[in-house]
């Protein structure tokens, strides 16, 4: 009976004992998952370059080492990739300005259409507000007034924030030169700062890691040009006017599960409506959204990139809000990538088979 007892109390201590660490360990992972956040949002105006500098040096860097296998010098390689890649951004950034261009054309246009609607639309307002006590004022002018109130004074800080991100632009293409030509000390600090047992899964996975990444981005980019030319097919047929500008704008915004077509279809519709006056057009490019999303989803994207980079689309929307909330913007883009190259780390590593499946499509 005694020796009963002193098993059961030894196994009772045992498991305090157990509880206890396992409450310490997840205690220690949530501080470091906030610190890491916390170092993430203090430290964006320095992280945010270096993070679309260092997706861009993954994308530049097989073109670079294909260069330099030619015998080409790493310096000229990078000027070579780095040009490249500028001139093609450059031609989309063009594009997309000379179609909104004839899109400014088509506006006075509608903007007579949208003045009736806004002033038919006021009168209902104001005098649901006349009503309701806002007096001879009306809706208008208390919209001009909270503009006055709460808009004007934020434009300086955005032309501050606007000036800040210029200044960054500018410096992406010089990290991007440098991430290159010094990827071999990159390479050598991150094996010494890695067990020496661990090494093993460096040299397996980095390569593979940046040679699947170049593929998922130019598989990506393949996608979103079928994507904006089925887009752009469909509303020119149906006659909506700039169908480039609206096809490429909703390709784009395809990276947000879901929500993104949404988003890109909005302002066709809006243009649809005020054009032609009639419901079957906005109809219409809901029809053509809907068709290229579902082929985009179902038939597109396993074609042309395959599922091996597919995240869920919870996993998706959550990482994107998060990115926008720690890093604005730039983090809705960001945040994604890096999630996809977690999961090809996670992939190729037993231990973290779990977060791969958390990860990963149906």
């Amino acid at each position: 009976m005694i020796d009963e007892r002193n098993t059961f109390g030894q196994v009772k201590r045992r498991d305090s004992r157990l509880q206890t660490l396992t409450t310490l360990a997840a205690s220690n992972y949530l501080l470091t998952f906030l610190a890491a956040v916390l170092i993430l949002y203090f430290g964006r105006t320095l992280f945010i370059p270096l993070s679309f500098s260092l997706l861009i040096s993954l994308v530049l860097y097989p073109f670079c080492k294909w260069l330099e296998n030619k015998g080409i010098p790493r310096s000229l390689s990078i000027a070579i990739g780095l040009i490249s890649f500028s001139v093609l951004i450059i031609s989309i950034i063009m594009l997309l300005v000379q179609q909104f261009i004839l899109f400014t054309k088509e506006w006075p246009a509608l903007q007579q259409k949208l003045t009736h609607v806004i002033d038919s639309t006021r009168s209902h307002i104001d005098q649901f507000y006349l009503d309701n006590s806002l007096g001879e004022t009306g809706f208008l002018e208390t919209i001009m007034q909270y503009g006055y109130d709460h808009v004007l004074p934020a434009i300086p800080e955005a032309l501050y924030v606007s000036s800040i991100s210029a200044v960054l632009l500018v410096l992406i293409p010089v990290y991007v030169a440098l991430i290159l030509f010094y990827r071999d000390i990159l390479v050598q600090f991150l094996f010494s700062i890695i067990r020496s047992s661990r090494h093993h899964y460096v040299r397996n996975i980095l390569p593979g890691v940046i040679t699947t990444y170049y593929s998922f981005i130019k598989g990506m980019a393949l996608v979103y040009l079928i994507v904006a030319a089925l887009n752009t097919s469909g509303l020119a047929i149906i006659g909506i006017p700039n169908p480039i500008f609206f096809g490429f704008i909703a390709s784009i915004l395809t990276f947000i599960p879901y929500v993104g077509i949404t988003i890109g279809a909005l302002l066709p519709i809006a243009v649809a409506w005020l054009k032609y006056d009639s419901v079957l057009y906005p109809i219409g490019v809901v029809i053509v959204f809907t068709v290229v999303q579902i082929l985009e989803a179902n038939l597109i994207f396993p074609i042309v990139v395959s599922k091996k980079l597919k995240i869920n689309a919870l996993v998706a929307i959550i990482v994107i809000i998060a990115g926008g909330i720690i890093w604005g913007a730039s983090g809705m883009i960001l945040f994604l990538p890096f999630v996809a190259i977690l999961k090809l780390v996670a992939d190729q590593m037993k231990e973290t088979e779990p977060i791969s499946i958390l990860l990963g499509g149906s």
